[in-house]
């Protein structure tokens, strides 16, 4: 499964609810995408998450159903130190 990168913007400070991660994550499954983790910015204004989907287009779906921004999305391949041990 393909893997992406969405840098989100948000203009107040994020903040997280166990109602509002549930429903993002019903929504993320309508979709078929999966959400592997997030860093969140000291200032809480930006994301960076890891996300499994098909496309670019069922994250655009998911981000746009949920309320939320997803900025900047880029497909992206895992590298690890062990790649080159």
């Amino acid at each position: 499964m393909p893997r992406f990168i969405i840098e989100r913007n948000f203009a107040d400070k994020l903040e997280f609810t166990k109602e509002g991660v549930d429903r993002v994550d019903l929504i993320n499954d309508e979709e078929g995408v999966k959400w592997i983790f997030s860093f969140l910015s000291a200032d809480k204004r930006k994301t960076y998450c890891l996300y499994e989907a098909e496309n670019a287009d069922a994250i655009r779906n998911a981000a746009r159903r949920a309320n939320i921004p997803a900025d900047v999305i880029i497909e992206v391949d895992q590298i690890t130190p062990a790649m080159f041990a």
